[in-house]
C-alpha cells in the first residue's frame, strides 16, 4: 500500500523530467537545475563585484553610475599616498592607514590567541573528562549568539557603571573606565572576538583530533614516549591540514571583523579600534560626503591582501606536505 502511494506522485514527477531530458539531454538537464543558483550567484555575488570595481575607478559622491566621472586609479593613489607608511599622520588618508595598522595588530593577536586557545581547548575536550558533552556545549554556545548581542553584553559589563566595576568597587578596588582608554579598549576588543568565535574553531580542531587513529598513540606509549613528544611528533603533524583550515578561516574572519567591534566601541576612543571594514563602511555609507570610490578601492585592497595571504598559506602547506 505504501509503495503504491509513493509510486503515484513519482510517476507524475517522472513524466516532465523525462520529457525535459529528451529535449535537452543529460548535460542540459544538469545545467537546467544549476541555472537558478547560477542566476542568484551572478545577481548577488558576481554583479556586485563588477560594480565595486567600476565604483573604484570613478569619483564623486553620486550613486548613479551615469553621474560619476571616470578617475582611473586616482582612488588607489590617494589611499597609498604616504611619506612614511609606518606613520599614518604622514598619509593623505591618515584614517585609512590607522585602520590598516589597527587591523594588522588586531588580526595578528586575535588569530594567534584564537588558534592557540582553540587548540588547547580541543585537546582538553578530547580527553575522557567528566561532563565532557556539557563543556563542549558551553564553549560552543557563544558562537550561536549574534555578534551585536555579544558586544552589547560585554559593553554592559565593562562600561563605567558596569558589572566589572561594581564588583571591583565592592571588593574595595579602584574602578576604571575600560572603554575610554585606547589600549584597554583595543585589548578588550580582541578578547571579545576570541571569546565569541573560539568555540567554532575548537569544534573543527576537535573533529581533526578525533580523526587521528588511536593506534598511533598506543604504539608511542609502548615506546615510552612522553606526552609532549607525542603532541609534537604525532598530534601536530597529523592535525596540520585541519590547522591550515582553521588558520585560513580565522584570518579571513579577523580581517572582516566589523559588527562586534563597531557595536562594542564604535571604533573609539578616537580611532583606536577602527578596523578596515569600519573604515570602508564609514567612508562609503556612514559619513558625508559618501565617497563610494574610496570605499570600493579600499575593499578591493582588502580582498587582494586576503587572496594573497590565503594563497601563501596554501602554498606553504603544500610545500610542507610534499617535503
Amino acid at each position: 500500500m505504501l509503495t503504491v502511494l509513493i509510486s503515484r506522485p513519482l510517476r507524475l514527477i517522472d513524466w516532465p523530467l523525462s520529457a525535459l531530458q529528451r529535449r535537452l539531454g543529460t548535460t542540459g538537464v544538469a545545467w537546467a537545475f544549476l541555472l537558478p543558483n547560477l542566476v542568484l550567484f551572478g545577481l548577488f555575488a558576481f554583479l556586485p563585484l563588477i560594480l565595486n570595481v567600476v565604483y573604484a575607478l570613478t569619483g564623486g559622491d553620486q550613486i548613479m553610475l551615469e553621474d560619476r566621472r571616470f578617475v582611473g586609479a586616482d582612488n588607489f593613489a590617494r589611499l597609498s599616498s604616504c611619506e612614511n607608511y609606518l606613520d599614518p599622520n604622514s598619509c593623505e588618508k591618515d584614517l585609512f592607514w590607522r585602520a590598516v595598522h589597527n587591523t594588522l595588530i588586531f588580526v595578528t593577536l586575535q588569530v594567534g590567541l584564537m588558534v592557540g586557545f582553540s587548540l588547547l581547548t580541543a585537546i582538553i575536550l578530547n580527553r575522557d573528562i567528566r561532563a565532557r558533552g556539557f563543556f563542549r556545549s558551553v564553549f560552543f554556545f557563544p558562537v550561536l549568539l549574534s555578534p551585536v548581542v555579544v558586544a552589547l553584553v560585554w559593553k554592559w559589563i565593562l562600561q563605567r557603571d558596569g558589572v566589572l566595576n561594581a564588583g571591583l568597587d565592592a571588593l574595595g578596588f579602584e574602578t576604571f573606565n575600560w572603554l575610554l582608554h585606547a589600549n584597554w579598549a583595543f585589548g578588550w576588543s580582541i578578547f571579545l572576538s576570541v571569546w565569541a568565535h573560539m568555540g567554532f574553531y575548537t569544534l573543527i580542531l576537535l573533529a581533526g583530533l578525533q580523526a587521528i587513529p588511536q593506534d598511533v598513540y598506543e604504539a608511542a606509549r609502548m615506546d615510552a614516549a612522553s606526552p609532549w613528544r607525542m603532541f609534537r611528533r604525532i598530534t601536530l603533524p597529523l592535525l596540520m591540514p585541519t590547522m591550515l583550515v582553521v588558520l585560513v578561516l580565522a584570518l579571513i574572519k579577523g580581517v572582516q571583523t566589523f559588527d562586534e567591534v563597531y557595536a562594542f566601541t564604535g571604533g573609539g576612543p578616537g580611532s583606536a579600534t577602527t578596523l578596515m571594514i569600519q573604515y570602508i563602511y564609514e567612508t562609503g555609507f556612514g559619513g558625508m560626503p559618501r565617497l563610494f570610490g574610496l570605499a570600493s578601492a579600499a575593499s578591493i585592497l582588502v580582498a587582494v591582501v586576503l587572496v594573497a595571504l590565503t594563497a601563501l598559506q596554501l602554498w606553504a602547506n603544500r610545500r610542507n606536505v610534499n617535503g
